[in-house]
């Protein structure tokens, strides 16, 4: 059985001019995994997928497929398919032909092609299309039709370049989870490019952020949204994004407190243990809080912050509260349910509140080098 591992090994991109798209980039992708590249446009993540397909030559570093270097394979050669996000589909052509094209050429015999095309078919819901030309077919139907294309020549590697970034919000739901379904149903190993960090967190079994070039943290969902590597990534990941604020780090009798504005609030033994653990000291940090993290407070305290309303969004379970507190805006997401009864419809501009923040949720990170303090290397 032939294993689609894909590996990457100090691989870069050096365009003519001396620009690098891509710094020193190295990954090992399992075989069957789904590895979703994600990051801001122009961070060098279709690049490497390109690189990966043999559209863009490799400037240093090595490519490895199922164990054969690669560097210098023709395309066609490397057993992969790529799915864009112009469906590039041959107007002139009916669906059936344009799914059975690539094969024909292969000069694969009649009855297969037919096998396959109708298995991809169906797979995909898109029988009753066979017969059509695209541009009969809606945006959704001719991603479809790219998919099956690439389905039909059995893959080793599927390569996937922002491929729902044409379609509407509700159709691009619609197709993560078809995507998801078609993962499970054909077992082969996926690199999926995005900019939307949603369909990053939903479809990767592990996720790796890029930025300027460069990698940035790579881990499975979960890991990089409770473990950041550093404010990049926090702020990256999770919507509404992550709240920052400035705050001091001190040490007293061995213990570590943090104090945002006039909050102050000792930290939780696991954090405690991991900045002991890393050698630590009293410095200026700056904290980061999910807006789901912060907790509404119904008088004040020596933990609380006082804020002003700005907006609130009322979105029935729970109230987004855009609020002026330290000198920043700051985002809340707080469940209807935890909310004053005078304040369940919605929150007036100008409302003085105050709020908290849950100790073992809150990430501190370096000023200076924006590294996480407690996680990452």
């Amino acid at each position: 059985m032939y294993m689609a591992t894909v590996s990457l090994k100090n691989v870069k991109k050096i365009y003519d001019n001396k620009v690098t798209a891509v710094h020193d980039f190295n990954l090992e992708i399992a075989d069957k995994e789904f590895i979703v590249l994600v990051g801001p446009s122009g961070c060098g993540k279709s690049t490497t997928l390109r690189m990966i397909a043999g559209l863009e030559e490799i400037s240093e570093g090595d490519l490895f497929i199922g164990g054969k270097r690669m560097n210098d394979v023709e395309p066609k050669d490397r057993d992969i398919a790529m799915v864009f996000q112009s469906y590039a589909l041959y107007p002139h052509m009916t669906v059936y032909e344009n799914m059975a094209f690539a094969l024909k050429l292969r000069k694969t015999p009649k009855e297969e092609i037919d096998r396959k095309v109708r298995e991809a078919a169906e797979i995909l819901d898109i029988t009753t299309y066979l017969g059509r030309k695209p541009k009969a077919l809606s945006g959704g139907q001719r991603q479809r039709v790219a998919i099956g294309r690439a389905i039909v020549r059995d893959p080793k590697v599927f390569l996937m370049d922002e491929p729902l970034s044409n379609l509407d919000a509700k159709l691009r739901n619609q197709m993560r989870a078809e995507i998801i379904k078609l993962r499970q149903r054909i077992q082969t190993t996926f690199v999926y490019v995005t900019h939307d960090q949603t369909e990053a967190m939903t479809l990767g079994d592990r996720i790796v952020i890029m930025k300027d070039g460069f990698i940035q943290q790579t881990g499975t969902p979960q890991e990089v949204f409770d473990q950041p590597a550093n404010l990049f990534v926090a702020g990256f990941i999770g919507s509404p994004q992550m709240n920052f604020f400035d705050g001091q780090l001190t040490k007293q009798d061995g213990r570590y407190q943090v104090t945002i504005g006039e909050a102050a609030m000792t930290l939780p033994q696991t954090a405690q243990d991991l900045l002991s653990q890393r050698g630590v000291g009293g410095m200026a940090v700056t904290v980061g809080a999910r807006p789901e993290h912060l907790s509404f407070a119904a008088e004040a305290g020596g933990h609380t912050i006082a804020s002003r309303v700005d907006v609130s969004e009322m979105m029935g379970s729970e109230v987004y509260l855009h609020v002026n507190a330290v000198g920043r805006d700051v985002v809340m997401r707080i469940p209807t349910t935890d909310l004053p009864e005078e304040h369940r419809a919605g929150i007036p501009y100008g409302t003085e509140i105050r709020f908290t923040f849950r100790p073992e949720l809150i990430h501190l990170f370096d000023p200076q080098t924006e590294k996480n303090l407690m996680y990452g290397t």
